[in-house]
């Protein structure tokens, strides 16, 4: 297995995933690093899909982090005092930031964390198969998922739309 090669093919794909799926290109990069150096230490199974497979590890390593900040808030006792350890970004950071991406972020927090990852992976070009081999379910669920998600997302869209005029 050669993993520059693999790094090359897919790293561009799963930062982009990643910095949508955790809304932070910081975590994203940490977390795509995380899933490279699993894969050198234990790769997968020979005739696994390696692009799946490291997906899915970097996935888990962003909830994982999110599982500890929610720890590190509920043992400090002061949620103002552990927020205070990971500043918020400067404001150029936010500057850069376009109101499209706030906007599409904030939708996609609205639909369940099973419908986001298939929903950002989808639009990553995975096939079925692999979303369903990815998340964790059959095939048969992935595109009423998908429908279901794009649904709830157009509602919102028409809504904000509404509240707009």
């Amino acid at each position: 297995m050669d993993v520059g090669e693999l790094f090359a093919k897919h790293q561009p794909a799963l930062l982009r995933y990643l910095t949508r799926y955790s809304g932070d290109p910081d975590i994203a990069a940490d977390a795509a690093q995380e899933a490279y150096l699993r894969l050198l230490a234990s790769p997968p199974a020979r005739g696994n899909n390696v692009r799946a497979w490291l997906f899915t590890v970097a996935t888990n390593v962003v909830r994982d982090g999110w599982k500890r900040e929610r720890s590190e808030l509920k043992l400090s006792g002061n949620p103002e005092q552990a927020l205070a350890a990971d500043p918020s970004p400067g404001p150029q950071e936010r500057a850069e930031s376009a109101e499209r991406e706030k906007l599409a972020r904030q939708m996609l927090e609205k639909a369940s964390e099973r419908e986001r990852e298939i929903l950002l992976m989808w639009t990553e070009g995975f096939g079925h198969r692999e979303i369903a081999e990815a998340v964790g379910t059959t095939t048969g669920t992935i595109a009423p998922t998908i429908a279901r998600a794009l649904k709830k997302l157009a509602k919102q869209i028409d809504q904000y739309k509404r509240e707009d005029v």
